[in-house]
């Protein structure tokens, strides 16, 4: 075997359509878009959410709830992700210099799954129960820091 006996798997390769090429071909006169009417006119594309008179499937829908546009939304920290900084004092400067956290602007919360051995100090703008409790417990402090 050697490159020049290599060929492409049967059926692999397709001859293209050759549209409007008279009768013989299958696909001559109307080149396989049928009689007249929008979809056979050239530039024509149907929107995804067309649905040609039927209700419309986002009015057929019932409508629930709201948006609260006054929501705060929070990056979320794990005590875990804190406790491989190896650091005594945790602030949002240290998380994000450590990549911990995304943006500087957005506020932090810290939440409780995993365990920490040493005690830390954390200052962040919101903590769960759980991560307050396990902080305390090992002899922490968690300060919360105004946006």
């Amino acid at each position: 075997m050697d490159l020049s006996s290599l060929k492409p798997a049967p059926g692999a390769k397709n001859k293209r359509k050759r549209l409007g090429r008279g009768p013989g071909s299958g696909l001559g006169s109307q080149s396989g878009k049928g009689h007249k009417g929008q979809k056979s006119r050239s530039g024509y594309k149907s929107k995804a959410w067309h649905e040609g008179g039927q209700m419309p499937m986002n009015r057929r829908l019932p409508k629930r709830g709201f948006t609260n546009i006054f929501k705060t939304v929070f990056q979320v920290v794990n005590l875990n992700s804190l406790e491989k900084l190896n650091q005594d004092v945790i602030d949002k400067d240290i998380m994000y210099s450590n990549g911990v956290i995304r943006k500087k602007r957005i506020p932090v919360k810290i939440l409780g799954t995993g365990d920490i051995a040493k005690p830390l100090t954390v200052k962040a703008n919101a903590f769960s129960k759980t991560a307050i409790e396990k902080i305390e417990k090992a002899g922490g402090k968690a300060e919360v820091v105004k946006c």
